[in-house]
């Protein structure tokens, strides 16, 4: 009997994150619901769905892996010379410049890895 219930709380221990899990990864949208006196004393109720806004912009650094939904006015810049008096310079082979908000990013084609962050590039 006391085996059994070690195993019953060993189970439910190990058992109780898979059923958290669930719940935590759903999105948290939430109901607000405004309650206030209108126009010639009538009462006005409003209701509205708040989801969680987009992640902020977010500032690059060497080492990163780069993800182009967190960088602002994304682009490709495919005519680095044009900028040469900005500070770019020819990206190393597999890499490419990438600007996000004002600043240029020299991202690996394939992993995604920073390998230089010029701030303020495209004032």
């Amino acid at each position: 009997m006391k085996k059994l219930i070690i195993a019953a709380a060993a189970t439910s221990l190990l058992a109780s994150p898979f059923a958290i899990a669930p719940a935590s990864a759903a999105p948290q949208r939430r109901e607000v619901t405004k309650v206030h006196t209108g126009p010639h004393g009538r009462t006005v109720v409003s209701k509205r769905v708040v989801t969680p806004a987009r992640p902020q912009w977010r500032k690059w650094n060497k080492g990163q892996r780069f993800d182009h939904r967190y960088a602002q006015n994304y682009r490709v810049v495919n005519n680095w010379q044009q900028y040469r008096g900005r500070r770019l310079y020819a990206p190393p082979r597999g890499y490419h410049w990438v600007r996000s908000g004002n600043d240029a990013v020299l991202v690996a084609v394939t992993s995604g890895l920073i390998g230089a962050v010029i701030a303020g590039a495209f004032n």
